[in-house]
């Protein structure tokens, strides 16, 4: 089919990694396949930039943003497909988001993390009594649901949702070197982290087992886009994040690491970091939650670590075997590359905005008989 149009609805700009890697990546792949899309952020790079500063984003700026993407959709041009990512109005009743929609056009509703948690387990009961179930109405609503995960999936089909695809958070493999970086002898062991100043937190459950690694020898604890002061007191390099420095910065890690707790909204996270690390042929120690479980063979692709002495042992092992870091990140490049890469899971998103187009014009091509023979 061609001349097929989208228009996605992001929750972000390019600065939020889960617009980014969820959609606007796409984006290439999907116009050479002659698939339009528009693309209509709801909070720009404005919000974010807010975020990671400090700054409490302007509530007159994002009511205006609000505003705008209702008018948009009252006023704009019908494409084939909308493409939401995760909700339409965030906190709105899920009603208005209904009448917006309209149910007219096919929808593709995608998840890439547990975000009906920070409705139904929210602290305030009134909060949970009028937005407990909007992410579910929104799945069950939606033509398809993409899942970055199997606990997504699993969420979604108790909703009632009507059909489910798993579609895991990829990378980019041309923005990563074809070859590993051959590390520097004389530097000490760098531990990396990558993510968001929010998520910098998770960090602090490894301060013993980090802490006793720096007694042992030299170390250095590359921070990127983490929250300042995170770690404070231990060998810490903070940087910020940056799109046009984020692979440079992995290159330097000897190994990738993420923590995380053992909780509900942890569970459906879709392991973005894991794989950064793999696809730049590091070796990942991570928390075994979630999808962690699956992207890491322990042992073979990096290291599952709950306690605190199982950190410790793990970072022991990578900071003293050169030659097992090496294998273990070639074994985590091999992953990504079938399994994680745009050019693995890219084909199975076109293939499925086609044949939703598909599915809804022979659909309404059925009715076209019975129209024309009551018209004369």
């Amino acid at each position: 089919m061609l001349g097929l149009t989208v228009l996605a609805l992001t929750r972000y700009g390019r600065l939020a990694a889960s617009s980014r890697y969820r959609l606007l990546q796409f984006m290439p792949l999907l116009a050479e396949a002659e698939i339009e899309v528009t693309v209509r952020p709801l909070l720009g790079d404005w919000y974010v930039e807010s975020l990671v500063e400090g700054r409490r984003p302007s509530r007159l700026r994002v009511a205006a943003a609000y505003a705008s993407r209702i008018s948009s959709l009252l006023r704009g041009t019908t494409p084939d497909l909308i493409w939401i990512e995760r909700e339409l109005l965030p906190w709105m009743p899920w009603t208005l988001e209904r009448l917006l929609l309209g149910g007219r056009i096919p929808t593709i509703l995608d998840l890439d993390d547990s975000v009906f948690h920070r409705y139904d387990r929210h602290d305030s009961i009134l909060v949970r009594a009028l937005f407990g179930k909007r992410i579910d109405r929104g799945m069950a609503a939606a033509t398809v649901v993409t899942c970055g995960n199997p606990t997504i999936a699993d969420r979604a089909q108790a909703s009632g949702a009507r059909r489910t695809v798993e579609l895991p958070t990829v990378v980019d493999l041309a923005r990563y070197p074809a070859t590993p970086r051959e590390m520097p002898q004389d530097e000490p062991f760098t531990i990396g982290w990558i993510g968001s100043p929010q998520n910098s937190q998770y960090l602090e459950v490894l301060r013993e087992p980090l802490s006793q690694l720096a007694q042992e020898g030299p170390i250095r604890i590359l921070v990127v886009g983490g929250r300042p002061g995170v770690l404070a007191g231990l060998p810490v390099e903070l940087r910020p994040w940056s799109e046009a420095t984020e692979i440079a910065d992995l290159g330097e890690m000897d190994v990738g690491i993420m923590p995380l707790p053992d909780r509900p909204f942890e569970r459906g996270k879709c392991g973005l970091k894991i794989l950064q690390y793999m696809a730049a042929w590091k070796p990942a120690i991570a928390s075994p939650v979630g999808v962690n479980t699956r992207l890491i063979d322990h042992g073979a692709r990096g290291f599952l670590a709950d306690r605190p002495e199982e950190w410790l042992s793990a970072l022991r092992r990578l900071r003293d075997e050169t030659q097992l870091r090496r294998d273990m990140g070639r074994a985590g490049r091999m992953l990504v590359e079938q399994d994680y890469s745009i050019e693995s899971v890219g084909p199975r998103l076109i293939s499925l905005m086609k044949e939703l187009v598909s599915t809804e014009a022979n659909l309404r091509s059925k009715t076209l008989p019975t129209i024309s023979r009551l018209c004369p």
